[in-house]
């Protein structure tokens, strides 16, 4: 079936998706591709939280060698919601494991904790072991769009095969965030997907209301995108786990952080009571680690989870995608055999430590970053207060000082 998709149907795909970037340009909500120059946020370790293992120099999933990060962050018009016009407040997040100007697949795994959510393409990153193209992430009814806008970018920046038989089956993860946004207006178009995808780049990225994660809401404060590393010792293999989550889960009686009762120390204004929403988890690593090892990797968020409080609840869907960025080539040799690294399965525990280390302070990170937000009807979410958190740390003898 996929080979009758010739060049005459793919370039009437591409000028399609085209026409409609260039329609929605003049209508667009305010946007903000944040960039690579942005004001530091406070992070959990400014703030004394005591977390365990090493981050690498970032503290982000940009850690690990060639990861770019980009974002289209969409946010306009306050008060009654209309569907159609707003308020609207959501985005695109998009994860590349080799950069965004790369066609060298890695090898990837994925894992579901909860399956109330979607991550389109994972039928084929499980049959094949490989991950083509970025990883992306937006709102729940604005999967397709995006999906349809990374087709179109793979065919402007060149595939890795001839274009005659080529084809693409996008990785594009959603989170809920239609209690803040009007997510039945599909505010998210295929510009704002490529924008997200031409602003990817490496180094320090922005965490809390931007991307995908703008209008996310996770244990009732105001969630988002959040990040963090860490760095192995070199006696260890000395690779980095990066992890980037888009966070929009929990209940807020269940929260902990460092061990601490936050949830019911700080109990502030709750959203609904019940696990509601999700969390899309993308962990990057440059150990040698083949699919079957990245699936293990996968399922050790759910640790990371664990310990902050997560019950995955049945309205959430947790869904978790692991790469490597080891074995650069496998992935396009066609006829000849390659000659592959592997790290043994008995060296994994520090990678699988690293991962639930990571995950639970990139969930962290989002919290401490996110600001407090007002949206559709006027709803609000508030912020986790920093001070509060302080508060609740000193009390249990968990507050450290910053360094």
């Amino acid at each position: 079936m996929k080979e009758i998709a010739a060049r005459g149907l793919l370039v009437a795909i591409v000028a399609s998706v085209t026409a409609a970037c260039c329609a929605i340009l003049a209508a667009a909500p305010v946007a903000d591709a944040q960039a690579t120059k942005f004001e530091r946020e406070v992070r959990a370790r400014d703030l004394g939280v005591p977390l365990e293992g090493t981050p690498g120099p970032l503290d982000s999933i940009t850690d690990v060698k060639g990861v770019e990060v980009g974002y289209r962050t969409l946010i306009s018009g306050d008060g009654k919601l209309v569907v159609g016009k707003g308020p609207v407040r959501t985005g695109v997040t998009a994860v590349f494991p080799r950069g965004k100007n790369s066609v060298d697949p890695v090898f990837a795994g994925w894992f579901t904790e909860n399956g109330n959510g979607e991550m389109t393409g994972t039928t084929w990153v499980e049959e094949s072991g490989f991950l083509y193209g970025p990883v992306m992430i937006t709102n729940t009814h604005s999967v397709g769009v995006v999906r349809d806008s990374v087709i179109a970018w793979q065919l402007q920046h060149g595939p890795g095969l001839p274009l005659e038989d080529w084809w693409s089956l996008p990785v594009v993860a959603e989170t809920w965030d239609g209690y803040l946004n009007d997510i039945n207006g599909f505010h998210v178009q295929a510009e704002d997907a490529a924008a997200a995808m031409r602003d990817a780049h490496s180094g320090p990225i922005a965490e809390g209301n931007v991307g995908g994660g703008t209008g996310m809401i996770c244990f009732e404060f105001k969630g988002g995108t959040g990040t963090a590393s860490r760095q192995l010792p070199e006696k260890l293999g000395g690779y980095t786990v990066g992890v980037l989550v888009q966070c929009n889960f929990g209940v807020r009686h269940l929260l902990r952080i460092a061990g601490t009762p936050v949830g019911y120390e700080i109990t502030g204004h709750p959203v609904w009571g019940d696990d509601t929403g999700s969390i899309i988890v993308v962990v990057a690593t440059d150990a040698p680690l083949l699919p079957s090892q990245m699936k293990r990797i996968a399922k050790r968020v759910t640790l990371g989870l664990g310990r902050l409080g997560s019950i995955s609840g049945d309205g959430s869907g947790d869904i978790f995608i692991a790469f490597s960025t080891a074995n650069p080539g496998a992935g396009l040799e066609q006829k000849k055999t390659v000659d592959l690294q592997m790290l043994p399965n008995s060296r994994m525990d520090a990678l699988f430590e690293a991962t639930v280390q990571a995950t639970e302070e990139a969930v962290v990170n989002a919290l401490v970053a996110a600001k407090t937000m007002t949206g559709a009807d006027g709803h609000t979410v508030e912020a986790l207060a920093h001070d509060r958190l302080r508060e609740v740390l000193k009390k249990y003898n968990r507050l450290v000082e910053p360094k």
